[in-house]
């Protein structure tokens, strides 16, 4: 159900009888409860993003949104809470992503065979690679993120590492579905179950991107999207 209070009245009700708590100025925007979680949610990602998740705390966030201490404590019961739905936002993003990289291939020339396949292939990476490059610190937060959950799905808390899990199901699907659309425009099938050739491909992506975001060496990634392409494309057949 969602929750119709504003968040001005819970931060009023939140603040000391002499006025509003001295940690952040008080927000007057009249936001839902589910609204303002949301933006507390962004303003998280974009603490992490310029700190990483220990820069993360209530006092940054409310600092952040210019609201009070205890309306942070409102909308989230701990901070396991909050980076479960911060994994749950950059989970999303990747999905939202994925779909693009679907469109490109969509409004590409028609083209066949295998040659065909390998162009598609390659523009499916391409447009995946630049929305990595136009903003590398948003993967490298998914990464920290997603190890993060791992580290307390281990320490007994599931449904932190049930979004990481999610993350990569997405992907899975976003990039079966993909390969797909690949062999059915360029007139191949798949000599192997598809579902199985995407998730060794995002392996492998998974991995060249993680290596940029410690070299930034583009050049060695452009080839090695290249490689993928090739190997992917090996794997069909003519109709």
């Amino acid at each position: 159900m969602t929750d119709t209070t504003t968040t001005d009245e819970v931060t009023a009700a939140s603040a000391p009888s002499g006025g509003p708590t001295a940690s952040a100025p008080v927000s007057t925007a009249r936001l839902t409860a589910d609204e303002r979680r949301r933006q507390l949610i962004e303003c998280a990602l974009d603490i992490a993003e310029r700190g990483g998740i220990g820069a993360v705390t209530v006092r940054a966030i409310a600092r952040e949104a210019g609201i009070s201490l205890g309306m942070v404590h409102y909308c989230f019961a701990s901070k396991e809470a909050l980076l479960t739905e911060m994994a749950e936002r950059l989970v999303y993003e990747l999905s939202t992503a994925s779909q693009m990289v679907l469109a490109a291939v969509g409004h590409a020339t028609q083209a066949d065979g295998r040659a065909g396949l390998r162009e598609f292939v390659g523009i499916g990476l391409k447009a995946m690679w630049s929305i990595v490059e136009a903003n590398p610190n948003r993967r490298l937060l998914t990464y920290e993120i997603a190890t993060h959950a791992m580290r307390l799905r281990e320490a007994g808390s599931p449904d932190a590492g049930d979004v990481v899990g999610e993350q990569y199901r997405i992907m899975d699907r976003e990039v079966t579905a993909f390969l797909v659309e690949c062999a059915d425009r360029t007139g191949m099938v798949w000599t192997e179950p598809v579902a199985s050739i995407a998730h060794r491909s995002l392996s492998i992506v998974d991995g060249l991107v993680l290596r940029w975001l410690v070299d930034r060496d583009t050049d060695a990634i452009a080839l090695g999207l290249v490689e993928v392409a090739n190997a992917i494309a090996a794997k069909a057949v003519e109709s």
